[in-house]
């Protein structure tokens, strides 16, 4: 037995997974109908509780080799049905025992498209996962939940290489999904991952082609000494931004963020290409957006999402460009792939 507890009251009950231990954070929804592996190992979701609005998890099991982080990341999951004999030759684990591995509490059985209604009427919501109804103090603590640095824990802690043939790209790590480094890597892009503190005169004076911005999770505006740094190396290097990357470029830039109602999360949201016209379905995940309005006037929207209208991606004239979504479609499509190409073609034209 267990609940799941909203700070608006809302109570759901079920049955706990994982660790079963007593879990606060943030509940988030996840609109994808695979990709459970790579959701709850992406560091974006540090700090969170995510639940599946697809209602069987764990049919394929858990598999090492499509982690997007070393360990699971999120601070609960919810589902409604857990699926307990997977079917997978490549499976290593089920999903329970993954979770109970590394101590994550989950919870199933709930009504989970009920939740989800709940969270777009409301908006995201602190939660709490426990064995039974909580008491005054827990509910206390949840009201006063918050996801803080959230960056500085997800970081790699010191600088690592991944040897390629082509290019020499630092790669600033403020949540670092696996997945781009292998989009880089399989375009011969010889990286150099930097922990979330590196200075810009670092980068800078490291002989490097580009520099690439990676997803992490949390506030963008909570990391003043990032968004400096990016300020000094702005038209000094080329730079492509992904999910909080392109949230930190444009700060950087002169603009400012907003937090939506209850964000992007899934495998299935469309994105129009303002350049060419084109419609791509996108992996995203994000609580946080770019304002249209103050972004610089050496800057081009190229993207906008077709559910809300918000800014997916932004082009600006200092040799920059970012995207909302995850182009590395780890778990999600992969349509927008190739911007990693736009990527090396805005070195090779540096380079002219």
């Amino acid at each position: 037995m267990g609940y799941l507890v909203l700070e608006n009251g809302k109570i759901f009950k079920g049955n706990l997974i994982g660790s079963k231990k007593n879990v606060i954070g943030e509940v988030v929804f996840n609109t994808g109908m695979t990709g459970y592996e790579e959701i709850i190992t992406d560091p974006s979701y540090k700090g969170q509780i995510v639940a599946m609005t697809y209602p069987l998890i764990g049919n394929y099991g858990v598999n090492y080799e499509d982690m997007e982080s070393i360990c699971p990341q999120v601070k609960g999951m919810v589902v409604r049905e857990l699926c307990e004999m997977p079917s997978n030759w490549r499976s290593q684990n089920t999903l329970d025992g993954y979770l109970a591995e590394h101590n994550i509490t989950g919870i199933q059985g709930i009504d989970t498209r009920d939740l989800t209604k709940t969270i777009r009427e409301f908006g995201t919501m602190r939660g709490i996962i426990c064995d039974s109804l909580p008491t005054e103090q827990q509910l206390t603590e949840m009201r006063q939940y918050a996801i803080i640095n959230p960056i500085k824990e997800v970081s790699v802690k010191e600088k690592y290489h991944v040897a390629g043939s082509g290019k020499k790209i630092a790669v600033l790590d403020v949540g670092l999904k696996h997945s781009i480094l292998y989009c880089l890597s399989k375009r011969n892009l010889d990286l150099t991952v930097f922990p979330e503190f590196t200075t810009a005169e670092e980068i800078l004076s490291g002989g490097f082609d580009g520099l690439m911005l990676t997803n992490g999770p949390g506030d963008p505006k909570d990391n003043a000494d990032i968004v400096e740094n990016l300020r000094k190396m702005l038209g000094k290097i080329p730079i492509f931004g992904i999910c909080m990357g392109h949230q930190l470029l444009a700060l950087a830039h002169g603009g400012n963020t907003v937090k939506l109602k209850y964000g992007h999360r899934g495998s299935n949201h469309p994105v129009k290409d303002l350049l060419t016209g084109k419609m791509y379905i996108t992996c995203q995940n994000h609580s946080y957006a770019v304002e249209e309005t103050g972004l610089p006037k050496n800057s081009i929207i190229s993207f906008i999402n077709w559910n809300d209208k918000t800014v997916e991606g932004v082009i600006y004239s200092d040799k920059c460009f970012s995207v909302q979504f995850h182009p590395e479609a780890s778990a999600g499509p992969n349509d927008a792939g190739f911007l990693f190409d736009e990527f090396v073609a805005l070195m090779d034209e540096e380079k002219k």
